[in-house]
């Protein structure tokens, strides 16, 4: 059975994902030595920088995401700030995402760290969902060294709030007919949809609770909340919210990797390596009667660090050999730039076409 259409199933059964302080978390494997220490990523704490993310021994301080970074500093005067590099960022998240669409073909990215996934393609049921997600988060943390939450529900609003519940690392699941009473006791301002203005005016009409908002009446609920928006929000604190994830139209990219056995610095079997990845990149563009235009290498090295280097050419191709000799360059490129053994290398061709634009010879 094909993994690309949905297993028969009564009702839904879908994941959100969210890496764990993704932004610092990766500073945190860039230089292990910030591990220990509270760390801030985020704007100039001496100006108005703003924080991006905190990791969680700067979060016992009370600092969080979108904090001035005054703040921040007068909370935890020992925190180091870095200034977010959000190139690097995105090298870790699309490894994350390529390793999780490996095991949930059906995925929804809302952000660089977070997104839905449809279990349902991959699983009949909930107990065999949550095996899948701790696949998931074995992969993640095996190819990349970062953890991540999910919570698993009939809906997209269960899921966001249920990968909050048990962070970091953890997982929260919300079997069928349990939603209502799962959202019941939290406060109405962690429902997606509530801001500050919703939350003042449900707050002075004495609903503080998801459970309170579930069970107010019509009229009272168009009173606090007139129009559609009262509606909506009382039905996700219901745990009801029919969204279904929304899917990129065409595969963005085509891609091979592998691990070696024992971390490799000899350029000529990386080299080979390369492009027999190629080899297997190229095959797959050709059976899909695709070809693109950007080829990207991929390195990881011992520490589990990574970086990618990427090349844009002039014509879309689908051959092995032109993907392997540019790959290779640019895996040299990125020896450059940090020498040292790669304990993996990957090769990927994007910017997809499906028909190979042809150049004249001269």
């Amino acid at each position: 059975m094909s993994h690309a259409t949905p297993l028969h199933r009564r009702v839904p059964i879908l994941a959100h994902l969210d890496l764990d302080a993704f932004f610092a978390a990766v500073e945190e494997l860039e230089n292990p030595e910030l591990r220990d220490r509270p760390l801030v990523v985020g704007g100039d704490p001496h100006g108005r920088g703003v924080v991006s993310t905190a990791n969680y021994a700067a979060r016992k301080f009370g600092i969080h995401s979108a904090m001035s970074a005054a703040e921040a500093l007068r909370r935890c005067p020992s925190a180091v700030f870095v200034r977010p590099r959000h190139a690097l960022y995105r090298q870790y998240s699309r490894v994350v995402w390529d390793t999780v669409g490996e095991i949930v073909p059906r995925i929804e990215r809302t952000g660089i760290d977070e997104g839905y996934l449809d279990l349902g393609t991959v699983a009949p049921d909930f107990t065999r969902a949550r095996a899948v997600v701790s696949a998931i988060q074995t992969a993640v943390r095996a190819t990349t060294s970062l953890t991540c939450s999910l919570g698993v529900g009939t809906s997209k609003v269960v899921c966001k709030i249920g990968s909050d519940r048990r962070k970091p690392g953890g997982v929260t699941v919300v079997p069928p007919g349990t939603e209502a009473a799962f959202l019941a006791p939290l406060a109405v301002r962690l429902l997606p949809g509530v801001g500050p203005r919703a939350e003042a005016r449900l707050r002075t009409a004495g609903v503080e609770t998801i459970g309170a908002l579930a069970v107010l009446a019509n009229t009272d609920l168009k009173a606090v909340l007139p129009g559609s928006i009262g509606t909506l929000l009382r039905d996700r604190a219901r745990g009801i919210d029919p969204r279904d994830l929304e899917l990129a139209g065409e595969p963005v990219s085509v891609s091979a990797e592998d691990t070696f056995a024992h971390d490799v610095s000899e350029r000529a079997l990386l080299h080979d390596e390369i492009r027999r990845l190629a080899q297997l990149v190229s095959e797959r563009l050709q059976n899909s009667g695709l070809s693109g235009r950007t080829v990207t290498a991929k390195l990881r090295y011992g520490d589990f660090s990574i970086r990618t280097r990427s090349k844009t050419l002039a014509a879309a191709v689908d051959e092995a050999d032109v993907i392997g000799a540019v790959a290779c360059g640019l895996l040299d490129r990125g020896l450059r730039d940090r020498p040292g053994a790669l304990r993996l290398v990957g090769v990927g061709v994007s910017s997809l076409s499906s028909y190979r634009q042809l150049t004249l010879e001269p």
